[in-house]
């Protein structure tokens, strides 16, 4: 299964989870960079998840009719001027812009190039094949985003955005020489997919896919000075934590997209239900530096065990916009992204500490329960029978 065209679309979500998690653990150098607060700087996390969330449906109109190849390249030449701002941007104001621009070509990149990773396999594949492009997003949190981090702490962090522009410009060149030519976008009326999309039964696994974000990015958007400031880790140790995140994320990824080939929604139902166990746990864990770092894996084990099933998920309930809804998706999570990282801010401004972060997250992934438990196979069981 693991093919060319999939390793090439791998490297790209591997460009992109780089520039979308990285400046997470850049916070503190951005900050005293631009003179202001890291809940400011925080932002930049919650304006790149919007601009994905707004650009989301813009783009997937723009390059509706696009062959998706031409659209996938067209999209990668998008994350390469982006981040080519991000490394020049004199200021805050320019910083976000230039992320606000990379961001337009996350999510329709991630809802096309998960089409195209379904449709080179079997029917019951898809699920693995959606995992083994999003391992390259994973891959990112297991190699760019430390080695971005440590870079940035050495180097400054321009020099992390320099070094995205570097694996862009391979991610491009593999794409051109290794995805299908033949593949076309839409052939149908957008108005009539639009609508196809107003239905509850597509709505509903978005709706799960935001809150899946949300309980995420309260936590993450946070996590380097939460295991800095309560966990008690030096920055050097920060970034071996979040390697072992990364490391959980990746295995998580792909145990979850085998795991929903089989049982699509129990994989979906067990997943949040062991994650508000853990980020219960977490709360308890973070006041010290090896519970802690070793409850990080676990934590990213659990949320990327849903990625891939909540994509599927949406893509088989919007069967007559498949494209549209895949890309929408990545809207939808992009949105939680931003919700989640303005959340964790205000909890913090508010003076409640890093420490009850956790806390929040996993009411989010409570939330997130309740509301896949709601749902209804075709035959109107409910979704666990």
């Amino acid at each position: 299964m693991l093919s060319r065209p999939i390793l090439a679309l791998a490297a790209a979500s591997f460009g992109i989870g780089t520039t979308e998690f990285v400046i997470m653990g850049l916070l503190p150098e951005v900050a005293e960079s631009f003179q202001v607060s890291v809940p400011r700087a925080g932002l930049l996390v919650s304006g790149y998840a919007l601009g994905v969330a707004v650009g989301a449906p813009i783009v997937a109109i723009a390059t509706a009719r696009l062959p998706r190849k031409s659209a996938l390249l067209a999209l990668m030449g998008v994350f390469l001027l982006g981040n080519l701002g991000c490394a020049l941007a004199p200021t805050y104001d320019l910083l976000m812009l230039a992320r606000i621009v990379t961001a337009f070509a996350h999510g329709a990149f991630f809802g096309i190039g998960a089409v195209v990773a379904s449709g080179l396999v079997p029917r019951e594949q898809r699920a693995q094949a959606v995992a083994l492009m999003f391992a390259g997003l994973t891959l990112a949190n297991v190699l760019g985003v430390p080695f971005g981090t440590a870079l940035g702490q050495m180097a400054g962090w321009r020099s992390t955005f320099w070094a995205v522009v570097e694996i862009g410009i391979v991610a491009a060149v593999a794409i051109a020489a290794y995805v299908p030519a033949g593949m076309p976008g839409s052939r149908g009326g957008l108005a009539g997919e639009f609508r196809s999309l107003r239905r509850w039964a597509v709505l509903l696994p978005m709706l799960v896919s935001t809150l899946a974000s949300v309980s995420l990015f309260t936590v993450f958007t946070y996590i380097t000075p939460l295991l800095e400031d309560v966990s008690g880790l030096t920055p050097t140790q920060v970034t071996g934590a979040l390697l072992l995140f990364g490391v959980g994320l990746t295995v998580g990824n792909l145990v979850g997209g085998r795991l929903a080939d089989k049982r699509l929604m129990a994989t979906v139902l067990g997943s949040f239900a062991a994650l508000i166990l853990v980020l219960a746990a977490f709360a308890f864990t973070s006041h010290a530096a090896i519970p802690a770092v070793v409850t990080l894996p676990i934590w990213g084990a659990l949320v990327f065990a849903l990625v891939s099933p909540l994509q599927v998920w949406v893509v088989e309930a919007a069967t007559d916009a498949p494209n549209l809804a895949s890309t929408l998706n990545q809207g939808a999570f992009n949105l939680g992204n931003a919700t989640g990282a303005a959340l964790g801010g205000a909890v913090i401004t508010a003076g409640f500490g890093y420490a009850s972060l956790p806390w929040f997250g996993a009411a989010i992934a409570a939330l997130a329960l309740l509301l896949t438990l709601t749902a209804r196979t075709r035959a109107g069981r409910p979704v666990v029978a």
